[in-house]
């Protein structure tokens, strides 16, 4: 898009619009697409450098943020048509789960050469940093890990309203 473009969306002047654009080009977040000439002007077409971004600030997402993630995801599986109880002691469990598991475990050294893997594509950077999580774990810390994951399982299945539902056919 266009500066101009991102600002009609964002009901902002073109102004403010481009001096954020300009930080996030310095940042290698957004480039330049391509340019036009339009009459007497040159239209610069912007776009993300990449098909994710993942913003995180400081230590680790809040409580709050992670628990309305949590939601967001129950909403998306009841709008699959999967029944699911309201029960927001359940939904904090969860978030607190999803919290704990999203801790890194891996090796920081590892974590930044996976990142740098420019020929790989965003979804196997992923799997990297999973098994490279996985590799780095002691037998006890895997342990802990499925238990996790166990609970977290076992949390959404008490929110089933119909567990059957669910249930692989022979």
């Amino acid at each position: 898009m266009t500066v101009s473009q991102i600002a009609e969306e964002l009901h902002l002047t073109p102004q403010a619009i481009y001096h954020q654009v300009r930080k996030l080009k310095d940042a290698g977040l957004v480039e330049v697409a391509k340019e036009e000439r339009v009459d007497h002007f040159i239209e610069t077409y912007y776009r993300a450098t990449a098909e994710v971004f993942h913003m995180a600030h400081g230590v680790g997402e809040s409580k709050e943020h992670v628990e309305s993630q949590v939601k967001e995801a129950l909403s998306g599986m009841k709008r699959l048509g999967i029944e699911l109880k309201d029960n927001p002691a359940a939904l904090q469990k969860i978030a607190q789960i999803a919290k704990e598991l999203e801790e890194p475990s891996s090796l920081p050294e590892m974590t930044e050469k996976a990142a740098a893997l420019d020929d790989v594509d965003f979804f196997a950077r992923q799997a990297v940093h999973e098994y490279v999580d996985l590799l780095s774990m002691s037998d006890k810390e895997f342990e802990d890990y499925l238990k996790q994951y166990r609970e977290l399982r076992s949390t959404l299945r008490s929110l089933l309203k119909n567990p059957s539902q669910l249930r692989k056919k022979a």
